[in-house]
């Protein structure tokens, strides 16, 4: 695994906003940034991020299958009591998931070591499963890449697959929220990927949803809400006006209600409790603040938090980082603290796609900070032939 420097195409940007990707900076600072890129052997690919994210992938399938049947572990992951018996119900009736990413601190050298798992509304698909595509064959024409340069990604060949099972028989409705530029082009791929697989979709906004007479999801136009990919959080949802009607509606949710349960970064001390020692699994706990953490470097995390908020690094139990945000209220959990590599003081974090179920990508967040946050650039990757 190296970072190499490269040239950015001269008329990327023009590129980018031909092919919907308006949000290439991001508050005015450069999100996606092909000055440089990742070289990976084949082995490290393989061996190294691809097989370990199917595995956890099917680690935390069965962990789902406890959870449903505990309310030990549902209370231990802050899951409103409103929810158990619909999470449980989806999970029963096995309501079909697209996709998720898996973020993993790698250099090509140890075992790729798990932050987090993505599981309901995982952000940068757009820029793993399409742009970075472009990037490389764009790269390949111009000879900046070498030939027979290959690329860790049928992202979007699975997204497609996974919509062709769904079995949708009518409209399926694809909604974000307003005023977020990423979320609604994100969300518009999506419908397309879906569209490709003969899915009709309406794009429509969170906001705009309502309830009918019936307890029933309608659309800004009155009409039924049967199918809903959501990019929207289902901790979100817990909390909105609609929210008391969500178990009895008849809406088949995408990400289903039973990816509450793998959401939450609850599940990483409850996959170390299973499967203590594994070699991509970091040593975690649910933190109590009257105990002394079982390590002396480590990190805090909010259960539930997103995009790098409220997260505290110790060194020998001392906080050296935090970062700011709103989350925290249901409690924390503890991870030992596996510092990212600095490559020219850039921190990456491998970010693995999941989609239809199998591990099919790579995504490349970095930064300046040892913590990955929403303004972290995208950097494309490629195999080395």
């Amino acid at each position: 695994m190296r970072r190499v420097s490269l040239p950015p195409r001269p008329d990327w940007q023009q590129i980018a906003e031909r092919n919907g990707f308006f949000f290439h900076h991001v508050n005015g600072d450069l999100y996606w940034d092909e000055s440089a890129c990742y070289a990976f052997s084949l082995e490290e690919i393989e061996a190294g991020l691809e097989d370990p994210a199917q595995e956890l992938a099917d680690m935390c399938r069965d962990l789902v299958a406890d959870i449903v049947h505990s309310e030990e572990l549902l209370e231990k992951l802050a899951i409103p009591p409103l929810f158990w018996d619909m999470l449980r119900d989806s999970w029963q009736r096995n309501e079909p998931s697209l996709y998720g990413r898996f973020d993993f601190v790698y250099d090509g050298h140890g075992p790729a070591k798990l932050y987090e798992y993505n599981a309901d509304t995982p952000t940068a698909l757009y820029e793993a499963a399409y742009f970075q595509w472009l990037w490389l064959e764009d790269c390949l024409k111009s000879g900046a890449l070498p030939e027979g340069a290959d690329q860790f990604n049928s992202i979007h060949e699975r997204l497609v697959e996974a919509f062709k099972g769904f079995g949708v028989p009518g409209l399926m409705h694809f909604a974000s929220m307003k005023d977020t530029e990423e979320d609604r082009a994100t969300v518009e791929y999506i419908r397309d990927c879906a569209a490709q697989a003969g899915v009709a979709g309406k794009q429509i906004f969170m906001e705009d949803i309502g309830v009918d007479e019936q307890g029933l999801l309608i659309d800004a136009d009155g009409a039924p809400v049967h199918w809903l990919f959501k990019l929207y959080p289902w901790e979100f949802m817990w909390r909105d006006e609609f929210a008391r009607h969500l178990p009895a509606c008849d809406t088949t949710f995408v990400e289903p209600a039973w990816k509450m349960a793998l959401s939450n970064k609850g599940i990483l001390p409850l996959l170390w409790e299973r499967h203590q020692g594994h070699p991509n699994l970091l040593p975690a706990w649910f933190h109590d603040m009257t105990k002394a953490p079982p390590v002396r470097d480590y990190v805090l995390k909010p259960l539930l938090s997103r995009e790098g908020a409220n997260i505290y690094v110790f060194k020998d139990h001392a906080q050296v980082f935090g970062s700011e945000g709103v989350y925290g209220a249901e409690g924390y959990i503890g991870q030992q603290l596996a510092p990212p590599p600095f490559v020219d003081g850039n921190a990456p974090v491998c970010g693995v796609w999941i989609a239809d179920g199998k591990s099919c990508g790579l995504g490349i967040r970095e930064d300046k900070s040892p913590i990955t946050g929403n303004l972290s650039r995208f950097v494309p990757h490629y195999i080395e032939p």
